[in-house]
């Protein structure tokens, strides 16, 4: 009999009346919020507009969520398709799964699609938002919990997860197993911490700061994906998110120590959101009661008709000074 461990929610769904409230759902919402507080927050820090992230996540949020479900039903197409499969329910978003692989990498080309057209440089919007992805993907695995999937090894220690569920095949799981909700949810906290620390310690830019949560994270993935238990594609011993963890290891360190060597220090502030740094000096100029640099004032034109005249206009003599004396 275990003395202690964590309780499974024994449901995941709220039924408002015919509307079904789903915890899942709401741990991503309350990740994207948070995300999206924490970078607005950073990004007026480097001299952006308030505005700026939110307007920019508008375009990244729907493509991440787009890239993760995409990675996760290729990664584990043999949950969707083959005999006695449904292919729907690999649009059934609300049952879990989401691969941050592919949400990374798709929310980045919507990110780059949302910066492009506000005139934003990705790099510096990516640090600016790299501690909030990793509070949000905080967020995000309590979703797990709720659904009790992804979770470890049996265990008996006291922090284990309670699992009783029944799979879609029939099989019925019923035990206590490693919380990999919670230690990658512990991790990604610390990563967040991290990041901001080191942000402000070595005045990281150009994309350092996203690179260093990539790497930081990944660190913390391949150990809990080792935990895990659940069906996966596994290559030479390991499970294919661990090779994954790998590859996105390496890429993000090559890439914070060549954009270090190359790009050294933070981007200049009036650079990286030039609609604020316009919005900004119209409200000096108009605080100032100046006219703003780009409308210039009445009295222009006849300065610059002085300008053309330098000096004196010379004496005219008269006649009489022009006869000889």
């Amino acid at each position: 009999m275990d003395l202690a461990y964590i309780p499974s929610p024994s449901r995941g769904v709220l039924n408002l009346g015919p509307i079904p409230l789903r915890a899942y759902a709401f741990c991503i919402i309350i990740g994207v919020v948070v995300a999206v507080w924490l970078g607005s927050k950073r990004w007026v820090a480097r001299g952006g507009g308030r505005h700026t992230v939110g307007d920019i996540a508008v375009w990244a949020v729907p493509f991440g969520l787009v890239g993760g479900r995409i990675y996760h039903v290729i990664t584990d197409n043999q949950l969707y398709f083959g005999e006695g499969k449904h292919p729907l329910d690999a649009l059934k978003i609300w049952e879990g799964g989401l691969g941050i692989w592919g949400a990374i990498a798709f929310g980045a080309v919507g990110a780059w699609i949302g910066a492009r057209r506000r005139g934003v440089p990705l790099p510096a919007y990516a640090d600016a938002i790299a501690p909030g992805i990793a509070l949000a993907q905080a967020c995000g695995r309590w979703g797990n919990w709720f659904n009790q999937e992804l979770y470890g090894r049996p265990t008996t220690l006291p922090w284990g997860l309670k699992i009783d569920k029944t799979l879609a095949d029939g099989t019925v799981v019923q035990g206590v197993y490693h919380p990999t909700f919670l230690y990658e949810s512990i991790w990604c906290v610390l990563v967040a911490v991290l990041v901001i620390w080191a942000d402000k310690r070595f005045t990281l830019g150009h994309g350092r700061a996203f690179a260093l949560y990539v790497a930081a994270y990944t660190v913390g993935r391949f150990w809990t994906e080792w935990l895990r238990i659940d069906e996966a594609h596994r290559f030479f011993g390991l499970r294919l998110n661990d090779w994954t963890a790998i590859l996105v290891f390496v890429g993000a360190v090559v890439a914070f120590v060549v954009v270090g060597k190359r790009h050294p220090g933070r981007e200049d502030p009036d650079s990286i959101d030039p609609q604020a740094t316009k919005e900004r000096a119209e409200a000096a100029a108009a605080e100032a009661g100046e006219p703003a640099a780009d409308a210039p004032s009445d009295a222009a034109p006849e300065r610059a008709k002085d300008a053309e005249q330098p000096g004196e206009a010379p004496v005219e003599l008269s006649k009489d000074s022009e006869k000889p004396s």
